[in-house]
């Protein structure tokens, strides 16, 4: 098994790049089977990956119970990470930050994933219904109660994250970032920086606009770039003129466009950790191979001006899902179209 770099969410080692699982059940068109799953996730392992992340939401559990049959089996080998407050009931999603809320998830991922004790147990969103301190006051009980490790938080502002912090230690706090999702660098990651929390960033290259894997609007049903107004027309044609400038810089770089994507978001500093998902191997060993990787600073600096100002237009979410975030917005974002 190949050793990879390693880096800190808290308390907690865990590889330098870590895999997202939710794409192996949810939100992107049609899942690939069980068996290709089990392949790429036991891949992973054997390539050093030492964080799997995963959710109740993705693919209402499904997702949770993938990775318990996959490779649970090697369980001493990662960090298990998962989420609550965001679920699927009945075949309805919700928000509920309860504390009744997290203890039924929190018993049911358990079961789903074979296990009695989660690594790393993030509040996937804020419930706006309950105060935060009472959403990690139920976490802090399963921690005394053995049935999770260490505390996360997801989508949250810097503010929120104080709160938390002030409640019970909170270890990794996520949220999308990438060269093109700049919202963390508003406070969060300094927030994070300054109270000794690891940031992990979801989506490092922008849900594939960064990987080479977005010419058009033409996904496949189900999938979510579909609604999200950055993904398609009016916006799309606009946004890839940047995505070409920096597919150029990379190829100046030597690399592929997601490893000078997740090049530039482990530069962003040591307590970040970038989780790209994949259903493919070839790009699991691309993505890692970002770590063999040494980049130019000088390099990197030209990254930024590519996406500054409106050089990416349309929102990051649909209106709904956007209702959600808690997270800082940039000076002049558009959150809606």
């Amino acid at each position: 098994m190949t050793t990879l770099p390693v880096r800190a969410l808290g308390p907690l080692s865990v590889s330098a790049i870590g895999l997202g699982c939710m794409n192996l059940s949810h939100a992107y068109g049609e899942t690939p089977s069980e068996e290709a799953g089990t392949r790429l996730l036991n891949r992973a392992l054997d390539l050093g990956v030492t964080l799997l992340d995963t959710a109740a939401l993705y693919g209402g559990g499904a997702n949770e119970a993938l990775v318990g049959k996959s490779v649970m089996h090697r369980r001493r080998e990662f960090i298990l990470a998962s989420k609550c407050v965001l679920a699927m009931e009945d075949g309805k999603r919700i928000l509920d930050g309860s504390p009744a809320a997290i203890a039924r998830t929190l018993d049911r991922s358990l079961a789903r994933l074979g296990t009695d004790h989660i690594d790393l147990y993030y509040l996937h969103r804020l419930d706006p219904n309950v105060a935060v301190e009472e959403s990690v006051g139920a976490l802090a009980l399963a921690v005394a109660a053995g049935k999770i490790g260490a505390i996360g938080l997801s989508e949250m502002s810097a503010a929120t994250i104080a709160r938390a912090h002030r409640e019970h230690p909170v270890a990794a706090v996520q949220s999308e970032y990438s060269a093109m999702v700049r919202n963390p660098e508003v406070a969060v990651l300094d927030t994070c920086r300054e109270l000794g929390i690891g940031f992990v960033a979801f989506s490092p290259v922008a849900r594939g606009m960064l990987a080479g894997a977005v010419r058009d609007d033409a996904y496949a049903p189900g999938d979510i770039r579909r609604s999200m107004p950055r993904f398609i027309a009016p916006h799309l044609a606009h946004n890839l003129r940047a995505v070409a400038a920096f597919e150029a810089l990379a190829a100046e770089a030597g690399a592929t466009p997601a490893q000078l994507a997740l090049g530039w978001v482990l530069a962003r500093g040591d307590h970040v950790v970038p989780i790209p998902g994949t259903r493919s191997i070839a790009h699991l060993e691309e993505n890692l191979a970002a770590l063999a990787r040494t980049f130019d600073p000088a390099l990197l600096v030209r990254v930024d001006p590519i996406f500054a100002g409106d050089a990416i237009r349309g929102a990051r979410y649909p209106a709904a899902a956007q209702a959600q975030i808690d997270t800082e917005t940039l000076p002049g974002e558009t959150l809606a179209g």
